[in-house]
């Protein structure tokens, strides 16, 4: 496949979202599968003693994230709200217990600072998600566009409705 073609709007296969976007997000979701599917899971299957339930909550829907990544590598689109839901905790955590911790100089050496880290990388799906087809279709409720180039020769850009 051509470079030009990965970075073009696909509207026989992909609902008008870029290969590149798609091929993108099943790495994502691989990457999840196999990192957070591994920890997660070796944790629930491994620990030993009495969960403290918070921590086993949040445990067990990394693990549930990890079997449903398994589902965005053949349907990706499908399976946008898996990382919008991503995308929203980490966002709200940081904002709401980073942030503040960040701000009067406690978050160095806190029991915070490693997720901090660790969720600073929801940069990476916020970039990749294909963020006009997620308007279009899960707040406007629009049906798949028809190729523009078909319609009338132009490029929808980026962020097309």
């Amino acid at each position: 496949m051509r470079l030009a073609n990965l970075l073009k709007p696909d509207y026989q296969h992909y609902e008008g979202v870029r290969p590149i976007q798609i091929h993108l997000g099943r790495i994502g979701y691989a990457l999840v599968f196999l990192t957070v599917g591994y920890r997660s899971w070796v944790s629930l299957l491994t620990y030993d003693g009495t969960w403290e339930p918070i921590q086993a909550a949040a445990v067990a829907m990394w693990a549930s994230s990890s079997v449903l990544s398994v589902i965005g590598i053949v349907y990706p689109l499908k399976t946008l709200p898996l990382v919008l839901f991503e995308i929203g905790y980490k966002l709200i955590w940081l904002a709401t217990v980073a942030w503040p911790l960040g701000r009067s100089g406690q978050l160095v050496g806190s029991p915070a600072e490693g997720l901090t880290y660790a969720f600073l990388a929801v940069i990476i799906p916020i970039v990749v998600v294909p963020w006009g087809y997620v308007v279009r279709v899960y707040l406007l409720n629009r049906p798949s566009p028809k190729d523009p180039a078909v319609v009338d020769g132009a490029d929808p850009g980026l962020f097309s409705f």
